[in-house]
């Protein structure tokens, strides 16, 4: 749909649905306690089949819940990816609690856990813009400027960045807002 780059990372803008994406690592929009759910975390869950969940678990048995901000990676199970980096976006409350910061580490340290495994390529959800309520269009903001910086600092092996949306009127939002990311803050 949309095509950029970012340093020597090319970043699109993608519609269609995450669990098909064919890439080292899919990011998965997690709850704390990574025991899947709904949205994009249970499709995440559903499609990759058992494996994910037992690692999952482990995860929080030997560290306890995963903080919003933080990430962690997981086998991908039957997912076409090799790997899940699972993340826990924050929920929305108004915009004045830390709410963009929380976001933008959200990206950051995924693809800090992409750059540490040398992965080539990883696909992102919309974080938070579910049943977290954060705003698609800010969400998509915070999102961009977060991986820009990132690959502009310490792309290391990445190469491509993929935001997959499945809904289409999403992804056509996120590629204007993308087209205009060399702008933002």
């Amino acid at each position: 749909m949309l095509e950029t780059q970012f340093g020597n990372v090319v970043i699109r803008i993608v519609q269609g649905d995450i669990t098909d994406e064919e890439v080292d690592a899919v990011v998965n929009a997690a709850k704390s306690s990574l025991s899947g759910g709904g949205g994009v975390d249970g499709a995440i869950h559903r499609a990759g089949g058992r494996a994910i969940l037992a690692e999952c678990l482990d995860i929080v048995e030997h560290r306890g819940p995963l903080p919003a901000g933080e990430a962690v990676s997981t086998t991908a199970g039957s997912l076409p990816a090799a790997h899940v980096i699972h993340t826990v976006g924050p929920v929305w409350r108004g915009g004045d609690t830390g709410e963009a910061e929380t976001l933008a580490r959200c990206y950051e340290n995924s693809l800090a856990v992409a750059a540490d495994l040398g992965l080539a390529s990883v696909a992102f959800p919309a974080i938070s813009t579910g049943i977290y309520g954060y705003p698609f269009a800010d969400a998509c903001r915070v999102s961009f400027a977060a991986v820009r910086d990132f690959c502009l600092r310490a792309a290391g092996s990445l190469r491509e960045v993929r935001f997959v949306y499945f809904s289409p009127g999403d992804a056509e939002t996120a590629a204007q807002i993308l087209a205009e990311t060399d702008a933002l803050p």
